[in-house]
């Protein structure tokens, strides 16, 4: 049935003009343009193209190329089953290019047929103000603990220019400047980056924004990056149990991990398709192997679920979502 889906899709592109067989390839991607506006010199100023598998039948990515050194393209990750995400994330070379700059990056996909989808990004470079190092990177904290990193903001054009304030859009990250130097047109600063003990567990990628007294330019971008790691971590991240038919039984595995030694008390999903075996986990241990099994219900489509597992550690595990396709 499956082959019988993608066939009819094949067929219905190949009779299709040229440029409409590219859409439904280009229908994967959120967004197939960005403008990174103004960035520093030497600044860390990527952009992630997001793309969904929306088809039946795996997608792989083979590759993508770009028409300017301005920008390094790669791909996050290459096969995609149904429904899963990945990105196309494009590198801007800001240590070695300056002024308005543009790139078209070109991806091509040969499985499950060929198609190109082209996505455009455009930026100015500035060339009087250089961040090092080109990002603050936090790195990986434990869940709880509060972080400091410190970035220098440099200027060379007039004395005058001032950093007014630094804006967040996370509440758990915050920045203060330190003068270090000015005169002779040049203006050094401090950025003390600080990440509070009460952010949440997950993956940080954020963007101060240094408010200058620059009335053509007034806003400078920092990129912030980090990993704040829960004392408590599943994986996979997303559980996907494949494209099944109904009926069809499949067993994956949920590794369990902590610092600590722990006990699994429960692990639970309001679908009673779900079947979890801690059998063989009742030791406490600081990682836990847990099959589970699924058994494909018979309505059509996608079936998505969250799993919560609770442990005698008292700590809050976030919920885990799996997903299957069921088809027809």
């Amino acid at each position: 049935m499956i082959r019988k889906i993608a066939l009819s899709l094949v067929l219905s592109l190949l009779v299709s003009t040229c440029a409409s067989a590219q859409q439904w390839a280009s229908k994967m991607f959120q967004e197939t343009s960005h403008d990174f506006g103004t960035v520093a010199r030497n600044a860390k100023s990527e952009y992630s193209f997001v793309l969904e598998n929306l088809y039946m039948e795996d997608v792989h990515l083979a590759s993508v190329r770009t028409s300017c050194g301005c920008t390094t393209p790669r791909i996050e990750k290459q096969w995609l089953k149904t429904y899963e995400q990945g990105a196309v994330i494009a590198h801007l070379n800001t240590d070695s290019f300056q002024g308005r700059r543009g790139a078209t990056l070109t991806v091509t996909i040969d499985k499950p047929f060929y198609a190109e989808v082209q996505l455009e990004v455009r930026a100015f470079i500035r060339s009087d103000v250089v961040i090092y190092p080109g990002s603050v990177n936090i790195g990986t904290v434990d869940q709880g603990t509060a972080v400091e990193k410190k970035v220098t903001v440099n200027y060379a054009g007039r004395s005058t220019w001032r950093i007014l304030e630094v804006r967040s859009p996370n509440p758990h990250v915050s920045g203060r400047l330190a003068e270090k130097r000015r005169g002779d047109g040049e203006v050094a600063y401090d950025l003390v980056v600080r990440l509070d003990e009460s952010a949440p567990a997950g993956r940080i990628r954020e963007h101060l924004v240094l408010v200058t007294n620059d009335r053509e330019r007034p806003q400078v971008p920092v990129a912030v990056e980090g990993l704040v790691e829960a004392g408590i971590t599943v994986n996979p991240g997303t559980l996907f149990l494949g494209v099944l038919q109904p009926g069809q039984k499949v067993t994956k595995q949920l590794v369990v991990r902590s610092k600590t030694p722990f006990r699994i008390l429960s692990i639970t999903c309001p679908n009673a398709s779900f079947l979890f075996d801690t059998s063989a986990e009742q030791q406490p241990k600081t990682v836990h192997l847990v099959p589970v099994t699924f058994v494909a219900g018979d309505e059509a489509g996608r079936m998505s679920q969250m799993i919560h597992i609770e442990t005698d550690l008292g700590i809050e595990v976030p919920d885990l979502s799996a997903y299957a396709v069921i088809a027809q």
